[in-house]
């Protein structure tokens, strides 16, 4: 005898989320950090250095380089990113041009989490229960809310936000996760969509460089499907297998296995890292579970709570990876969507205030540096922004201004909503927590994103060692990471060269770390001048030393 549904749902309480209104939920959360800015530090510029090779010719397809050096056995990405530079370079910045197949993959992500949890609510397993004078909640009905509540829930999180909007083999890892959650969702009810999701989905994970994580997937998959009652679910487990043959044989060719275990993380850092990347998600997906309990065998819970699973022990096992546990997302988006019928008044009433108030204070506080960026008002703020990052050249523009208020006009609009008397519909509990985030985000890449670009791009160094540097100079470069050898060769245009033995290859010009404080003796090389010292603006420890070969061996 199955459990009974914990689940008690009206007709009144599934009424769609606007279109309208989600679409532009979707386009507060998708487009900001599209435009305006340079590739950011570390993972994001390194992968674009990836694709901006490949688009020159300077390095083999399949063999992407930085300044020579080999990348990994992420192609995928770094294909699409530089077809794009190739398509659009000459109309945008090859930087922009590469972002922008990037943006439609996160689009995508949206898509088919609400896919996704549009057909598991459709199970009769997930459906409320019915009530004895009629009334409940219609199944397509039901199951659009439960949707709509979920894309809520993945827009909500705070750990997509940023890693959503990079240029990154992870973000296409995320695109084909979702991709493989929708195959098994709707496996009972689209078969050769379903079919052909999967056979996309794990041959993406092992092109980008998620091979180990999508044969989890596929394990989890074809586990799922046997101990379905569904009859296409379960058929769809050869189609499972039949997909992880071709990712092994996709991820053998490209040379994208990989062992990527590293020391194992104390668990508390784990749930650490946890509590603030995947919130406000993984508190109503542990809901889900304990309202849920007695259904933790039914497809509605056991797809996400699987293949969530199979992604923080990937997490766990790459040293508590924040890009590891991406992948969890939009699982643990979908179960928090089945939390929604269950919770309680009071719990939605705390989240509302604690969204309101959270989100208010941190939009106050980017609206507070503005006004001292432009205006030097407040003068504290502005002497701590002065202090903090010195030499910023400041900039002003009209449109992202208009922007800005547009928003923070919506969001006042939201608040007045939903404090009002809309207490009915499912997802409601989460337009704020959504809603908010999506504010915060747009006011940082329109009013600070100035800022931003001068604090976390290399542009800066880059145009301070180009004062010592030629730009059609050769460039020697040793322990350099190589995040900052791509903007050597993106931002000062260079031909850098980091393979070993480079060094006194032929290039006229050397760079290479220092520490500040270390004395010009102790940077001294043999056949090389000390010529600048270069850093970061915001940097306090961390030069670049600038050498010049010295006469005496130029002559030889």
């Amino acid at each position: 005898m199955s459990t009974p549904t914990p689940a008690l749902v009206a007709q009144r309480a599934v009424q769609r989320l606007p279109r309208g209104a989600l679409l532009l939920f979707c386009a507060a959360y998708v487009l900001p950090g599209l435009l305006g800015r340079d590739p950011w530090r570390n993972a994001d510029i390194t992968a674009f250095g990836y694709m901006f090779g490949l688009a020159r010719g300077t390095a083999e397809p399949l063999l992407p380089t930085i300044a020579g050096l080999p990348g990994d056995g992420a192609l995928l990405p770094y294909w699409l990113g530089a077809l794009a530079i190739k398509l659009l370079g000459s109309l945008l910045d090859p930087a922009l041009a590469a972002r922008l197949p990037f943006a439609l993959l996160l689009v995508g992500v949206l898509v088919f989490t609400w896919y996704s949890t549009y057909h598991l609510a459709r199970t009769e397993a997930a459906q409320p229960v019915p009530f004895a004078f009629g009334g409940e909640a219609q199944p397509l009905d039901y199951a659009r809310a439960v949707a709509d509540g979920a894309l809520l829930a993945l827009m909500a999180t705070l750990g997509l936000l940023q890693l959503g909007h990079e240029t990154t083999p992870e973000l296409v890892q995320l695109f084909g996760t979702t991709l493989f959650v929708y195959a098994l969702a709707a496996s009972p009810w689209r078969a050769w969509p379903s079919r052909i999701a999967v056979l996309v989905a794990l041959p993406v994970l092992s092109a980008s460089g998620a091979p180990t994580i999508g044969v989890g997937f596929a394990l989890a998959g074809v586990l799922v499907s046997l101990r379905s009652s569904y009859p296409l679910a379960r058929r769809f487990a050869a189609w499972i297998a039949m997909a992880a043959i071709v990712a092994a044989l996709a991820a053998t060719a490209l040379g994208a296995w990989g062992w990527r275990v590293w020391t194992l993380p104390r668990i508390g850092s784990v749930l650490q890292l946890l509590g603030w990347f995947a919130w406000p998600a993984w508190a109503l997906a542990a809901w889900t579970l304990w309202r849920w309990r007695g259904h933790v065998r039914h497809r509605h819970i056991a797809v996400p709570l699987t293949l969530a699973a199979v992604a923080f022990i990937a997490c766990v096992g790459m040293g508590g990876s924040d890009r590891a546990l991406m992948l969890a997302l939009p699982a643990l988006a979908v179960l928090a969507s089945f939390a929604l019928p269950t919770l309680q008044r009071s719990v939605s009433a705390a989240i509302d205030w604690f969204s309101v108030a959270f989100f208010s204070v941190g939009a106050i506080a980017i609206w507070v540096v503005y006004s001292a960026l432009q205006w030097g008002v407040p003068a504290k703020t502005a002497a701590n922004v002065a202090r903090l990052v010195p030499g910023y050249p400041g900039g002003f523009s009209s449109v992202a201004l208009a922007c800005a208020l547009g928003a923070t006009l919506a969001w006042l609009l939201l608040v007045r909503w939903r404090t009002g008397r809309h207490r009915h519909p499912l997802w409601k509990s989460l337009v704020l927590p959504a809603g908010g985030l999506a504010l915060c985000w747009l006011l940082l890449m329109t009013l600070l994103l100035p800022l931003l670009d001068y604090v976390r791009s290399y542009r800066p160094l880059v145009e301070r060692i180009a004062q010592h540097v030629p730009r059609d100079a050769c460039v020697a470069a040793t322990g350099l990471p190589l995040a900052l050898l791509a903007a050597l060769e993106y931002h000062g245009g260079w031909r850098v060269e980091a393979q070993p033995g480079a060094s006194v290859a032929g290039c006229e010009f050397l760079l290479a770390p220092a520490r500040t404080g270390t004395s010009a003796s102790a940077l001294e090389r043999p056949g090389w001048r000390l010529i600048a010292r270069e850093r970061r603006p915001t940097e306090r420890d961390e030069q670049t030393a600038v050498y010049r070969r010295s006469a005496d061996r130029a002559a030889r």
